[in-house]
């Protein structure tokens, strides 16, 4: 029996990074993608001494659209059964003061680079036979807004929108192929960093996301929401009007900016 590949963006640090080592344990044969050669370096060769871990490590700017070109013809050749569409990034603050380049490079790599890279390995898993796809998203793309975080709640409500959609479309066409988002929370992970976030809520370890979401995947779940605190409050917030949420979502992420 051939060994299963795994594909991960986002591969080098937080929720990637532990899918990677979940998947090496299992046995799968990992394909590695992030901006930072060093770092999916520094994993490859943690998880061959552990595991004995076959890894391709193939880097990648998904900000830049020839880099997300590349990187589709590099694994045209690649037989993918496992896709966690995982790269992503958030940016917080008034819409009216954020920096222009970090809004865009932030749609660029939540939206355009996250719909290419999944249409690419949805059809090419159907024409295959068969796989799976793990869209990353948030708790947040469940919300009808976020201020003081507006375009990446826009950017994970997309995410969560396209994969519902294309879901529904496999259901009915009877593809091999099935496909979820998963939700959480907080996450204890470079992303705060990044989005120069503190967050209101305590966040789960990414060790947590990540078995959470391994067995949404075995329940065969669409719309996969870590905690069961999460999910309380994403089933809660459906019971309240949205011009009485969105000034409580503004209240809860203006603590966010510290």
């Amino acid at each position: 029996m051939s060994t299963k590949t795994v594909w991960i963006t986002g591969a080098s640090s937080g929720i990637g990074r532990e899918f990677a080592r979940r998947y090496a344990r299992l046995g799968f044969r990992l394909i590695l993608t992030a901006r930072r050669r060093d770092r999916l370096e520094t994993l490859a060769a943690e998880l061959r001494a552990k595991h004995g871990t076959l890894c391709r490590i193939v880097p990648a700017d998904l900000a830049q659209d020839a880099q997300v070109t590349a990187l589709c013809e590099a694994l045209a050749d690649e037989r993918i059964d496992l896709f966690i569409n995982n790269a992503g990034f958030g940016v917080c603050g008034s819409y009216l003061e954020t920096d222009d380049a970090r809004e865009e490079e932030m749609i660029r790599v939540n939206v355009e680079a996250m719909a290419r890279l999944f249409r690419f390995a949805v059809r090419r898993m159907h024409a295959a036979g068969g796989g799976t796809i793990l869209n990353v998203a948030s708790s947040a793309g469940l919300l009808p807004g976020g201020p003081y975080m507006a375009g990446y709640y826009a950017s994970k409500a997309y995410v969560v929108s396209l994969t519902r959609g294309v879901a529904e479309e496999l259901r009915e066409q009877h593809s091999p192929v099935y496909v979820c988002a998963l939700c959480p929370g907080p996450v204890d992970t470079e992303f705060n960093d990044r989005a120069d976030v503190v967050f209101a809520l305590k966040g789960i370890t990414p060790e947590l996301c990540v078995e959470e979401a391994m067995r949404g995947m075995l329940r065969r779940k669409t719309i996969i929401v870590p905690s069961t605190l999460m999910r309380l409050a994403t089933t809660a917030q459906k019971l309240v009007p949205t011009p009485l949420l969105m000034p409580i979502l503004a209240h809860q992420q203006k603590k966010k900016l510290g």
